[in-house]
């Protein structure tokens, strides 16, 4: 190969060279404006997602409320304490909760906050706890819960939503740190 001829030649491509097509990039956000934060490249199924999200939401608002009794309705020894974990770990739900209400309406869903559904679609339960140990034992139960199915969906979630399983992946974070300080709660009553 002649030295003039090198110089013109072009790098081989490789098949994992990243190429970006700004120009399709643009024409289609602006084609498809309407749709808000979910482009062409979205890979979840968004209405299984939105399902997903609004039982999340279900059951982040069924905490909230259980711990908000619990605050309320903990009596005994060492329940001023233990009320202000559940006062703390309530407004951590509620956060959680507003976090995936936004998240639903980022995907272009409407959040159902309906309260006769709440039941029906959240993973935990509503246990009101007849003492201090119950309730402990049943915000325990609800935290485990919780971890579980948003285990389940981040795993569902990979690579499809990214945005969305992160957002999981933070709420489970506190989950198991909820998880965490009721075991230590438990343990500290039995021991």
């Amino acid at each position: 190969m002649s030295k003039s001829s090198a110089a013109k030649a072009e790098p081989a491509q490789s098949k994992d060279a990243f190429v970006l097509d700004v120009e399709k990039i643009r024409a289609e956000a602006r084609q498809h404006m309407d749709e808000g934060a979910v482009t062409s490249t979205y890979g979840a199924d968004r209405e299984v997602v939105l399902k997903l999200l609004n039982d999340s939401l279900a059951t982040e608002i069924v905490c909230v409320l259980r711990y908000k009794r619990h605050y309320f309705m903990a009596k005994g020894i060492h329940s001023e304490a233990v009320a202000t974990e559940f006062g703390e770990h309530a407004a951590e739900e509620q956060e959680h909760a507003d976090t995936i209400a936004e998240r639903i309406v980022q995907l272009g869903g409407e959040p159902n906050f309906a309260p006769d559904s709440l039941k029906s679609r959240s993973h935990s339960e509503y246990k009101e706890g007849a003492n201090l140990i119950d309730m402990i034992r049943e915000n325990l139960i609800a935290e485990r819960i919780a971890i579980d199915t948003y285990r389940e969906i981040i795993r569902y979630l990979g690579d499809k939503d990214v945005t969305t399983r992160r957002m999981f992946e933070d709420i489970l974070a506190v989950e198991e740190e909820h998880a965490d300080d009721m075991a230590d709660l438990l343990e500290g009553r039995n021991g």
